[in-house]
């Protein structure tokens, strides 16, 4: 049994805030338990700014380091591998690399990302040490094709650049849905990227034509202006608020399809979420996004509103063309986006390296 700290500086697994990067790191640390292997917490220490505010950077440095002190003596001595997941520009990993320098262990990184642009202006030092962490880490698991540019571009030395598709927690699937109901989208109401996905897809709707329902799941402080987004539309736009993991589950069952436009969204789990249940999905073709969609015709970025309403049209107008797709989505996410492949790509990599470093 290997005992394995793990660590995410933007946010906590135990945050009780919900977000696609919690349920990440949650799916991480069950992964890479999987098969028995033991897997430590240890640090909740958020390093995270979100608005380049140099005092604020100053202040988390101070206190990454008494918390790199603290865990440099109380890290477990059979602790044989440090996991950071998700350094970046605005939550470098300041701790990790001089924990596992202390104590000698091999450091490993999982959904970094590279920025050179940042190292200059108010996050120039915290980007810095971003690449810095990168540069410590022995292995580097990537989950999108557009991480790996940059990884590639700025590798260090023979560091090794590994692929780990996100993936969902489970090992089997649910019943195929029937994909007749509703339309669902699905998405936090936050201020931003979120709210523009609301904004588009709003604007999509604008052109459809004939009978049509849409369903929101989500919640968040950006409600009211989704709701005033919505209120043209009347009684074809439900709001549900936040659902738990099981009445999404039973929504995916009765949905006709997701549509969700992915303004910037690393990936999106909804999207492995919707598919995995065999609902197909009206998304745009974005970076990131295009890594956990099933094969299939997505509008492109400057096609904008009016071509995710022709796509939409397409699949309200034919249910065979719906059930095609949702069984190929199906099968994508089984035969890639499942936790037990997650699992085998992590150890099959670090098994090795483990072995050499003892």
């Amino acid at each position: 049994m290997t005992r394995v700290a793990f660590y995410a500086p933007m946010k906590s697994p135990q945050s009780p805030t919900p977000s696609g990067d919690r349920e990440m790191a949650r799916n991480l640390i069950t992964a890479i338990a999987a098969e028995g292997d033991h897997v430590d917490l240890v640090s909740e220490l958020r390093i995270y700014d979100k608005h380049g505010d140099t005092a604020k950077q100053h202040a988390l440095r101070a206190a990454a380091k008494a918390e790199t002190q603290r865990l440099i003596a109380a890290l477990p001595q059979d602790t044989s591998l440090w996991v950071t997941y998700h350094n970046y520009y605005k939550a470098p990993d300041l701790i990790g690399p001089q924990v596992c320098a202390a104590r000698r262990i091999p450091y490993v990184q999982m959904e970094s990302t590279r920025a050179s642009s940042r190292l200059k202006g108010p996050w120039a030092g915290f980007a810095q040490s971003a690449h810095e962490a990168c540069d410590a880490a022995k292995v580097i698991f990537y989950h999108t094709a557009n991480d790996l540019i940059t990884l590639e571009r700025d590798r260090f030395d023979a560091q090794a650049l590994v692929e780990l598709p996100p993936f969902l927690p489970i090992t089997d699937l649910s019943p195929q849905a029937a994909a007749e109901g509703p339309m669902l989208a699905v998405g936090m109401m936050r201020h931003g990227d979120k709210l523009a996905s609301y904004q588009l897809l709003a604007e999509a709707l604008t052109y459809l034509t004939g009978d049509w329902q849409l369903q929101i799941a989500g919640d968040g402080p950006a409600r009211g202006a989704v709701e005033a987004l919505m209120a043209q539309f009347g009684e074809k736009v439900t709001l549900l608020g936040q659902l738990d993991q099981e009445s999404l589950g039973h929504l995916y069952q009765n949905s006709g399809f997701l549509v969700w436009p992915g303004v910037n969204e690393a990936y999106g789990m909804i999207f492995l979420e919707a598919q995995a249940a065999g609902l197909p999905v009206v998304a745009q073709d974005r970076p990131g996004v295009r890594d956990v969609l099933s094969p299939s015709d997505y509008p492109s970025v400057d096609q904008g509103a009016q071509g995710l309403a022709q796509r939409i049209q397409t699949l309200l107008q034919n249910g065979e063309e719906r059930q095609r797709l949702g069984g190929e989505a199906r099968k994508y996410v089984a035969e890639r986006h499942l936790m037990p492949g997650a699992t085998r790509r992590f150890w099959q990599t670090i098994r090795p390296m483990l072995e050499v470093s003892a």
